[in-house]
């Protein structure tokens, strides 16, 4: 089970990395609405600038706390729980568009993957 919850991390580490830092102007499926940039995405939940720059900065706080964990484990708390919330946040946004259930898929597999690095965590795996 060691090995899902290091390959869950780096999972997510890497997928938020590509997102905010690779594919941040360009457009995906996944993107809320018809955006095809962060910047758009983010006006199309309603959402400011400041805001995307401050969830972008979270998440991406949140990814590195994960893969950091791999070799200090207390740190794996403070990545999660956070990534989790923040995946909540993404899928509540999804929905409050009215975006098709597909486009809240990666939110939804990253809270997924958030709650069983927690579950591990706790020592519930």
């Amino acid at each position: 089970m060691e090995y899902i919850i290091i390959a869950a991390k780096v999972i997510i580490f890497i997928s938020i990395i590509n997102v905010w830092f690779f594919r941040f102007n360009k457009p995906t499926e996944w993107r809320g609405g018809s955006a095809n940039s962060m910047k758009e995405e983010f006006k199309t939940y309603g959402l400011s600038e400041t805001m995307m720059y401050l969830v972008g900065g979270l998440k991406v706080l949140s990814a590195v706390l994960l893969l950091v964990s791999i070799w200090m484990p207390s740190l794996a708390l403070y990545g999660a729980a956070t990534m989790a919330v923040l995946m909540l946040g993404a899928i509540g946004m999804h929905l409050k568009i009215s975006d098709p259930i597909k486009r809240s898929l990666p939110a939804f597999i990253f809270l997924v993957l958030s709650l069983l690095i927690l579950a591990g965590h706790y020592g519930y795996l």
